[in-house]
């Protein structure tokens, strides 16, 4: 599977600030793009907006607007969750992609990012996910999968998905559906199950449990 940055797109010139607002209403217009990038002598700038411009003077240079540039873009170094969450943010479809003296690269296109995500074995392969949650000051990465792989399964993604009160909210997919023994070991670590699994036959067993008790004392 190829690497993100293989999907890292040339094929639009981005706006220059010397150009035209008539050259940019004439791209939003060929193009179903939500923003704009625009550079200065190579130096990425900002984005610009088909809203900024629709009631600008086509003769207008794309400069004057500046001050109303979106500044949103991410690194060709970044990792495809983060390149997700700046789309999100920004409520874009396309996103600058800058080396570290922020050049301008290229740009992502939100289609192929999803396509990407889509290769992935974390939704490609199937398996079961686990939403689980412990304090920051207790939480070990490498026991997670220490966790995982001595109940003979393997992990096919893994990440934080939240950081909250003190505490680590993290998210695993893992290659098999019965997730009871691992859901039961990391209880024993002391983890919380975000998550709700039809397979969590521990806490089923509870509820039957107490539903017979419940039934028995109104007898």
């Amino acid at each position: 599977m190829n690497s993100l940055t293989s999907y890292i797109n040339t094929e639009i010139k981005p706006l220059k600030h010397s150009d035209s607002i008539m050259e940019a209403q004439l791209l939003f217009e060929d193009f179903s793009y939500s923003h704009f990038p625009v550079t200065e002598e190579g130096i990425y700038i900002g984005c610009i907006t088909k809203e900024t411009i629709e009631f600008l003077s086509p003769n207008a240079l794309v400069n004057e607007s500046r001050y109303q540039f979106e500044r949103f873009f991410v690194r060709s170094s970044i990792i495809w969750l983060d390149v997700l969450e700046v789309f999100a943010k920004n409520d874009a479809n396309i996103l600058p992609v800058l080396d570290e003296k922020n050049n301008y690269i290229g740009y992502y296109e939100l289609e192929d990012v999803i396509r990407f995500l889509h290769e992935t074995p974390f939704l490609k392969e199937e398996g079961g996910i686990l939403i689980i949650e412990k304090e920051m000051n207790n939480f070990s990465m490498s026991q997670v999968a220490q966790i995982i792989e001595s109940n003979n399964a393997k992990i096919l993604g893994l990440f934080i998905s939240n950081v909250a009160n003190n505490k680590v909210e993290i998210t695993v997919k893992i290659s098999q559906s019965g997730l009871n023994d691992i859901i039961q070991t990391f209880r024993r670590y002391e983890y919380e199950i975000i998550s709700e699994h039809q397979e969590d036959s521990y806490l089923n067993s509870l509820k039957e449990r107490s539903d017979y008790l419940d039934k028995y004392l109104n007898i």
